[in-house]
């Protein structure tokens, strides 16, 4: 009988959580990203050799969503994003490129973006890029 009781409780307490989370018209972020990492396969390295990945991605939220910084995981990687805030329906870029110089083997590197959206929801993603450093070949 306790039992039976208790798990009344709970799923009635269940029940009430839900819609107190659910989220509501103009709260949702919204941007979708068609992928989330990208290997480059095998990459020459060598002074002077970048390799360069644009990642997209598009507002299906109800409200305009900005990227407000993107941050890679070391220096050799340099991410450049659309600046301006990108309206429901639209898409933006992330452009990743990579400096193989001095570099070896087996590479992942992470790129955090941080987004906003206009009624103040924010959340984090994260793109991945991978691939192996080859030593240049020999002219």
């Amino acid at each position: 009988m306790i039992k039976k009781i208790f798990s009344l409780i709970v799923a009635i307490v269940l029940m009430a959580a839900v819609p107190a989370s659910a989220k509501k018209p103009g709260e949702k972020v919204g941007l979708e990203f068609p992928e989330l990492s990208y290997d480059f396969g095998t990459i020459e390295g060598g002074e002077g050799k970048y390799v360069v990945h644009e990642f997209t991605f598009n507002n299906t939220g109800d409200g305009a969503v900005a990227v407000i910084s993107a941050i890679a995981s070391c220096g050799c990687t340099r991410p450049e994003y659309t600046r301006k805030p990108v309206a429901p329906g639209k898409t933006g870029k992330v452009k990743v490129t990579f400096n193989t110089a001095g570099q070896k083997g087996e590479i992942n590197k992470d790129i955090k973006l941080r987004l906003r959206s206009a009624n103040g929801k924010s959340e984090q993603v994260t793109l991945r890029i991978a691939g192996i450093v080859v030593p240049p070949t020999a002219k």
